[in-house]
């Protein structure tokens, strides 16, 4: 039998798109990653491409390359944003219809009109297939249903369309035609089988519905510009006609057989009218048809002589009717227009994109996802969303698991159990034997000595420590008082700045140590007072370790602690009673025996569950932990937007299993707990069980007593050895610290005595100076006083201008030293003793704050190549002169006006020497004595000793 033409849809076309290029700059622009690492992925999308667009238009093969292509397009949607702002790829279809070409820069286009084209692709494998055989039927009706699908999600995700083919209008009209197509295909399908008329006729009235609908939106589509071609409307409209006859016809058949006669013979002729319509639709093919339309050429005689065979059916029954209605039924025919309606059964619908592939592995047709590596944000971060829910499931089940195991562990401790059965076992002799810890704590105290001499290092480390500070401070002090004692001395002359000044952080750093050194002192005392305490104790553990005795020390502590064997009432002997498990309570009643037998049971039991709960949890923990829904995610991204949560507790009821599990095991050991509680309570109902329960429970606690006491010595030790450890190391820091302070101070008071030195050979050097200068003068006054007496003109001499405004010299003693005027400048003359300082050559970091030159007066050292005798060289990488120190006020102590007051120069200029004497021997010098200054600076030689300008003073 020849099947009757099915429409297909046509396939749009494409132009050809280079992928490549434009990825690799996404990714080096956004995801900062050299593209050149992702050259086999973007030739990969971009050869799928171009084996898309030669897809076969008839075949399974073709349907799922378009779909893997589709796939890999919404994976990529989810890292590049393909558009006109982004990456600008520019995809050019041509229309399905009319041709006509459409450029834009949509991936959405792209994907639409992909999936047009494997609708397109659906619809042609299914008008192909041999509805003769059961498969073919099968394959069609499923790839009619899934092409009005594919057509659907074109309508309902793509809602601008940029081509007359994507229009609303056009695609309702394919969804229309797919259905209907389905709905013959089931129609023919039934009828082969006979089945029953009733059913035949709502399937072929569904049928003539699509295919009037089709027709309303064909002739929709076309109004404004042709769409389809010709014979579609033809086929559809002769498709509408006879769908509707045959459903009156078997609705004819029903109303006969329910002997509505009269009915059947009206639906009969309503029949034959639809199909006479049929007909004449058919007779108006056109004679040759175009290929693209996808039709057969026979399309016409096909449908001729179908429709012709209906007819004849038509006519043979209707005849039957009328003369078995005239002969026998006699029943009224109604009008075509009191006919009801026939029921519609709809048996086709669109199948959804996401049951296309329904019981085949997608993952397997789509192939990898080939930007696997490029991880879209908005993919992992759903993921830590789904991670969250993960951890809150497993910390909600550790928890319930951590409850059930600490409620086990509590009800077995106020059972006493399983220890107290040791006791009503005979097990006390394994009770009474040396705790394994105490053991242990007995041999870590052996060999240790004594903390005798550890104490006794750290009192000599506090000695030394003191005796360094107490020489720091001495070594201060002396210097401040021999600065202050050459101050008095000199006065205004001793520049050398006040020690106070100085010392402060040296005198602060001692007093620091010395705090540091009580509040040591005060945790030394506390290790002392520990030590003293536990010394005994400390021994009797010692000896026991050594001499491998640990069990009698135990012994003896528990006979102190009354728990020992042959003391008191409640002593525990082991053969002074007979074995509890012997007696045998009551007849026909259970022993003793039997009764801890199914203790002991239960306590397996309740082992067993607490074990199994574990390894559930554990293996809960591992597939929660490899359970990753990236990819589930990346597939359902556009149909999950905002929903999440339900896809997540879907995710999450694959681990229903295992919280099921573990909430057995909780509710079976809650069940054992209360089991083992009664049966425990009954066995201690027995006079002597609860006697023997009473002497382990008295013995337990002795037990725990000695344990604790011992347990705390040990700590004691252990913290002890830490507290020396640290009080030796504490020692040992400051005691390094405090050596590094010692040699600051020796350096400091080496620097000023040294500082102190150059002042006082710099005082030495002036005064010798000005008593050069100040004998000069006075010789050559008295010189020219003679030659004016020896001149012939008896003028009273004049004086000189400089001579006249000089000041007659001063003198007079003080209680600091001799007071002189030289050159109109007051001097002191240094005591008779040189001050106490030792000439030292050692540096600090304190000599950039002494050296002589920031002392305000210090005139500078003398000039180079200038000896001083009294002072030793400076050690390398000292030189005083080259910190330069700005002048500051005098001392608060100081009794005299700054040196300006007197008429000396501030600072003499550097090299300064005075001027010789003239040279010779001035005339008349021999028989002339020479008066004694009344004033001599201490060390400067007396005239007249190799002088030989003496004498001349004493001219008048």
């Amino acid at each position: 039998m020849v099947q009757t033409p099915m429409i297909s849809c046509p396939l749009k076309q494409t132009s050809e798109v280079d992928w490549i290029q434009p990825l690799k700059g996404h990714i080096r622009s956004v995801y900062g990653e050299d593209p050149e690492r992702y050259n086999e992925e973007c030739a990969t999308l971009n050869r799928l491409r171009q084996d898309m667009r030669g897809a076969g238009r008839d075949s399974a093969a073709g349907r799922d390359l378009l779909y893997r292509y589709y796939g890999q397009l919404e994976l990529l949607d989810l890292r590049f944003p393909v558009d006109e702002n982004h990456i600008k790829i520019s995809f050019t279809w041509f229309d399905a219809f009319t041709h006509k070409p459409t450029s834009q820069y949509s991936l959405a286009y792209e994907k639409a009109s992909i999936i047009f084209n494997i609708s397109a692709v659906l619809a042609c494998h299914a008008a192909i297939q041999n509805r003769a055989d059961v498969k073919g039927v099968k394959v069609a009706y499923h790839s009619f249903q899934a092409s009005a699908g594919m057509f659907t999600y074109i309508n309902e995700n793509f809602l601008h369309a940029p081509s007359i083919d994507l229009s609303r209008e056009t695609v309702k009209s394919l969804i229309s035609i797919m259905l209907a197509q389905a709905q013959e295909v089931l129609v023919e399908k039934q009828m082969a089988e006979g089945k029953p008329a009733i059913m035949l006729a709502k399937l072929a009235s569904q049928a003539a519905f699509l295919y009037a609908q089709a027709v309303e939106g064909i002739t929709a589509s076309n109004v404004s510009e042709v769409v389809f071609e010709r014979v579609w409307m033809l086929v559809t409209q002769y498709k509408s006609s006879h769908m509707a006859s045959l459903s009156q016809y078997y609705q004819a058949m029903t109303d006969a057989e329910a002997n509505s006669h009269g009915s059947a013979i009206a639906r009969l002729v309503k029949a034959e009218t639809l199909a006479r319509d049929a007909s004449r639709v058919a007779s108006s093919f056109p004679s040759s048809i175009a290929p693209t339309s996808n039709l057969p050429s026979d399309t016409a005689s096909i449908l001729t002589d179908q429709v012709k065979r209906h007819i004849s059916s038509i006519q043979e029954k209707l005849a039957s009717f009328i003369k078995d209605n005239d002969f026998i039924y006699h029943q009224s025919i109604p009008n075509e227009a009191a006919l009801s309606v026939v029921p519609k059964l709809a048996a086709a619908k669109a199948i959804p994109v996401t049951e296309l592939y329904a019981g085949q592995d997608i993952h397997r047709i789509i192939g990898q996802d080939i930007f696997q590596r490029i991880v879209p944000i908005a993919v992992t971060e759903s993921a830590s969303l789904y991670d969250e829910e993960k951890a809150k499931l497993i910390r909600a089940e550790a928890e319930k698991a951590e409850t059930a195991n600490d409620e086990m562990a509590a009800g077995l401790d106020y059972l006493k159990l399983p220890g107290s059965l040791n006791v009503l076992k005979g097990g006390l002799d394994q009770e009474t034997a040396v705790d394994e810890s105490f053991r242990g704590w007995c041999e870590e105290l052996a060999g240790h000595e004594s903390f005798g001499r550890a104490f006794e290092q750290l009192q000599s480390d506090k000695n030394a420590i003191s005796a360094m500070l107490d020489s720091c401070s001495r070594h201060l002090d002396t210097e401040e008082a021999s600065c202050e004692k050459m101050r008095v001395n000199y006065g205004p002359d001793w520049t050398q700045q006040p020690s106070s000044r100085l010392n402060s952080t040296l005198r602060s750093d001692i007093r620091s140590y010395r705090g540091a050194m009580e509040e040591a002192n005060s945790s030394d005392l506390q290790l002392l007072t520990t030590s003293r305490q536990y010394e005994s104790d400390f021994d009797e553990m010692r000896s026991a370790g050594e001499t491998d005795e640990a069990d009698v020390l135990y012994q003896r502590a528990m006979i102190k602690a009354g728990g020992g064997r042959g003391r008191g009432k409640n002593a525990m002997s082991p053969g002074g009673e007979g074995n509890l498990l012997d007696d045998d309570y009551g007849e026909g009643g259970t022993s003793i025996m039997d009764q801890i037998a199914r203790i002991e049971d239960l306590l397996k039991k309740l082992n067993l569950i607490k074990r199994d709960r574990m390894e559930v949890l554990k293996d809960l923990k591992e597939k929660v932990h490899n359970d990753d829904i990236s990819s589930v995610l990346i597939l359902n991204k556009k149909s999950i937007a905002n929903h999440e949560s339900k896809l997540f507790e879907v995710e999450l009821e694959k681990f229903r299993s295992h919280q099921n599990r573990l909430l057995q095991t909780i509710h079976k050991q809650h069940a054992l707990l209360k089991e083992l509680t009664k049966a425990y309570g009954d066995l201690l109902q027995d006079k002597r069980v609860r006697s023997e329960q009473a002497k382990y429970e008295g013995f337990t606690r002795q037990r725990n007593s000695v344990l604790s006491r011992y347990k705390k010595v040990y700590q004691s030790f252990n913290d002890l050895i830490a507290g020396l450890l640290r009080a030796q190391s504490f020692y040992t820091e400051l005691k390094d610290t405090v050596e590094s302070l010692k040699k600051n101070v020796e350096a400091f008071v080496n620097n000023r005595k040294d500082e102190g030195s150059q002042l006082l050979d710099t005082l030495t050097e002036r005064a010798k100076s000005g008593n050069a200068d100040g004998q000069a003068d006075r010789e050559r006054e008295r010189l020219q006083q003679l030659m004016d007496r020896m001149t012939i003109n008896r003028t009273p001499p004049s004086r000189s201008k400089s001579s006249a405004s000089r000041p007659p010299p001063l003198s007079h003693t003080s209680q600091n030293g001799t007071m002189y005027s030289l050159n109109g400048a007051m001097y002191v003359g240094p005591p008779p003793n040189s001050p106490p300082y030792n000439m030292v050559t050692s540096a600090s970091q304190y000599s950039s704050q002494l050296t002589p030159s920031s002392t305000p007066g210090f005139s500078g050292y003398p000039p180079n190549g200038a000896q001083n005798p009294t002072r030793m060289a400076y050690p390398a990488g000292y030189d005083p002169m080259q910190y330069p120190y700005q002048p500051r006020s005098p001392p608060a102590n100081q009794m005299y006006p700054p040196n300006a007051a007197y008429g000396y120069p501030q600072q003499l200029p550097p090299g300064f020497v005075p001027p010789p004497p003239p040279p010779g021997p001035p005339p008349g010098s021999q028989g002339y004595g020479h008066a004694q200054s009344s004033v001599r600076p201490n060390g400067a030689s007396p005239p007249g000793q190799g002088d030989p300008w003496a004498g001349l003073s004493a001219w008048r």
